[in-house]
């Protein structure tokens, strides 16, 4: 069994991760709107699956509102197959993609204040908070911290969480203890996503992770 979760806050975490992986670069993309394409295409699946589907868009130059919008919703569903729901998310960019037409595209969306945007993504069909944060904090350049079940897990083991806590409770914790900073939100959830690669699996390797001294997790990935 793990020794008891030593008593760290969310900037001592972030820290420590830092001081183990670097500088990390993370979202992705080529685009601001392949990253809000991508958000999309992650919801419950793995990101590797993300790759491939983002790989057929782009050969078939579909990596632009117009394209999707124009494109037949059978099609765009075969082409996005690997991303797993593959219906309801062909739905769902094209409905985005419409919706960003509307709006004016990048340019006229960034000049609404985050409060504003957020709200408007969260209205869509199919975007949920950790979707329309994802937007936000790679596209927008917005001070929203992603909750992922990443983050979950790793401050579940580490005593911070209960692991139930609202979306929104959640983010507020780390709204409350980091300043309102894009740069070192993005950095912050790109190593808690390294991390979770390298250690903080669903059955854990232990073996150099840097929290070892003070994890509360158990060989069988839940808490000890």
């Amino acid at each position: 069994m793990a020794a008891a979760a030593e008593s760290l806050d969310r900037k001592q975490v972030f820290l420590r991760l830092r001081d183990h992986y670097g500088e990390q670069a993370w979202w992705p993309a080529d685009s601001h709107f392949e990253v809000m394409v991508g958000a999309i295409l992650t919801q419950n699946t793995a990101w590797s699956n993300v790759e491939k589907a983002l790989a057929r868009l782009r050969e078939r130059n579909l990596l632009n509102p117009d394209a999707l919008c124009e494109i037949p919703r059978d099609e765009l569903a075969e082409t996005i197959r690997s991303s797993g729901y593959y219906n309801q998310k062909a739905r769902r960019l094209a409905e985005f993609a419409d919706w960003y037409r509307q709006q004016g595209g990048l340019d006229a969306l960034r000049e609404r204040d985050g409060q504003t945007l957020r709200r408007q993504l969260l209205a869509l069909h199919g975007i949920g908070p950790e979707t329309a944060d994802d937007m936000l904090l790679y596209a927008f350049d917005q001070p929203f911290f992603v909750i992922d079940s990443y983050t979950r897990r790793l401050l579940q083991r580490l005593g911070l969480i209960q692991g139930k806590e609202p979306y929104d409770t959640l983010q507020q914790d780390f709204h409350r203890e980091l300043e309102p900073d894009p740069e070192r939100y993005r950095q912050y959830h790109a190593l808690i996503v390294e991390h979770a690669k390298a250690h903080c699996r669903v059955k854990p390797d232990c073996a150099g992770c840097p929290f070892v001294d003070g994890c509360g997790a158990d060989a069988s990935g839940g808490p000890s």
